[in-house]
């Protein structure tokens, strides 16, 4: 997959979740990466840009805290993160080196704002 690297080219991606960006990226020089350019399930990638929609639905953003139940919310994302990189993996055979970055927005929040 094209990316900013030196080569151009990576086969060293990761699963990360972020507002508003496709859930690939180049895990060295941290480009996202187009979805529809990885040569995977349109059920997979459906699944994937599902969800990538809910993250950070553990913050009320217009207040800028985390909500009450946040960490565990977070947790559940991340697991999902998790099985759906394993899905990738199983799709993609060895043709990428491919890792699970977990979002910890939570415990950010948390130490921010210790109640």
């Amino acid at each position: 997959m094209e990316c900013f690297c030196e080569q151009k080219e990576t086969y060293e991606l990761k699963v990360e979740g972020d507002v508003g960006a496709d859930p690939i990226w180049c895990s060295h020089c941290g480009c996202n990466l187009d979805i529809e350019t990885l040569p995977i399930s349109n059920e997979l990638i459906r699944e994937l840009m599902e969800w990538v929609r809910l993250y950070g639905e553990w913050i009320d953003w217009e207040k800028d805290k985390l909500l009450p139940n946040g960490v565990e919310l977070e947790e559940e994302h991340n697991k999902q993160g998790m099985n759906l990189t394993e899905k990738i993996k199983k799709e993609l055979e060895g043709k990428y080196s491919i890792k699970f970055s977990p979002s910890i927005v939570a415990n950010m929040y948390a130490n921010k704002y210790p109640s």
